[in-house]
């Protein structure tokens, strides 16, 4: 199958997600525009336009209803997917770098920066019945996170706790009922946490790091299973919804991609076994670092977004499901 060319962004991808059932994909990019395409075609149904800074992240929620947006003009936005209009635009102190729906739907988190004096602080707000409103109202729960700025956020279970990977590498889980750290995953990884996707069922999830490896960790004790090691800093990863399947896509940093050439392979994605730790295949496709990376929820395609400003949507072959591992 050749792969899909989503061409619709000006600027670098900073994150692109599926809705659950897979056939809208999200992304969203360093021009202020998030877009939405059709995952099967790569048609694109539409844009939302209100962000006046580089959006660094987004989340859909289970119903496909609303879209949450976190960006550098120091605002949470939340849209109506349908229409594309905005339901609320939370203001906040910094540039949002993280904001996810819970499983529920009911709440979201975001995360801010730390810069221009502010503290990095994790926000909890309630969305059942968002409205405009929403900017007045006091979130459900802030935490100041002093040590290290959150970097990726997950919800994990039941929307009772939030993992929050950090700058210096160090992940956590936060209890919200009692706002405050109930697990610290201590120094498994040495450098800056970029990406965190959970497995399918939630019982375990990867990272993606600075430190040129991806790990993979239990989400309720943070005890680190198994670690994929690359040469180059890892910006994403994701885990096979179907298959004992991992996919890495990195790069290094974007300043220094002028001194590389594509033909290095070093923006390839490479796929992983989850159990034996071994890269087992490698596709070529962007011209710049992979900054995202999604697995479709059927697991029978993925894509990826690049510094170039193009998603990819590969289908994989036949053979990709008869490979059987000795």
């Amino acid at each position: 199958m050749r792969p899909l060319m989503l061409q619709g962004h000006e600027r670098s991808i900073t994150q692109i997600k599926y809705n659950r059932e897979g056939d809208l994909l999200f992304s969203s990019s360093k021009d202020q525009k998030p877009n939405v395409w059709y995952s099967l075609n790569g048609e694109r149904l539409g844009t939302y336009d209100g962000h006046q800074g580089a959006v660094w992240c987004l989340d859909v929620d289970w119903e496909s209803r609303k879209l949450i947006t976190g960006a550098g003009d120091m605002t949470t936005k939340i849209w109506d997917v349908e229409y594309g209009t905005v339901i609320a635009s939370i203001a906040a102190k910094s540039s949002v770098r993280t904001s996810n729906f819970s499983f529920s739907g009911n709440q979201a988190a975001y995360s801010t920066d730390k810069a221009m004096g502010q503290n990095c602080e994790l926000f909890i707000i309630d969305v059942r019945n968002a409205d405009s409103t929403l900017s007045e109202q006091a979130p459900t729960l802030r935490i100041p996170m002093v040590e290290s700025k959150i970097t990726s956020m997950l919800w994990g279970p039941l929307d009772e706790t939030i993992i929050t990977g950090h700058d210096n590498g160090n992940i956590a889980i936060w209890d919200i009922r009692k706002g405050q750290k109930v697990v610290d995953s201590g120094t498994d990884h040495t450098a800056g946490i970029n990406d965190m996707q959970l497995s399918k069922d939630g019982t375990m999830f990867v990272t993606a790091s600075k430190d040129n490896t991806a790990k993979l960790f239990d989400s309720e004790s943070l005890m680190c299973l198994k670690t994929y090691k690359t040469e180059r800093p890892v910006n994403s990863a994701a885990i096979s919804p179907i298959l004992d399947h991992v996919v890495l896509g990195g790069g290094q940093d974007a300043m220094e991609v002028t001194t590389t050439s594509t033909k290095a392979g070093k923006f390839d994605s490479r796929f992983f076994h989850l159990i034996y730790e071994e890269e087992f295949a490698r596709l070529k496709g962007h011209f710049g670092p992979i900054n995202s990376l999604a697995f479709h929820p059927d697991g029978k395609s993925y894509a990826s977004g690049g510094e170039d400003g193009f998603v990819r949507v590969q289908t994989f072959d036949s053979t990709y499901f008869d490979n059987i591992f000795e």
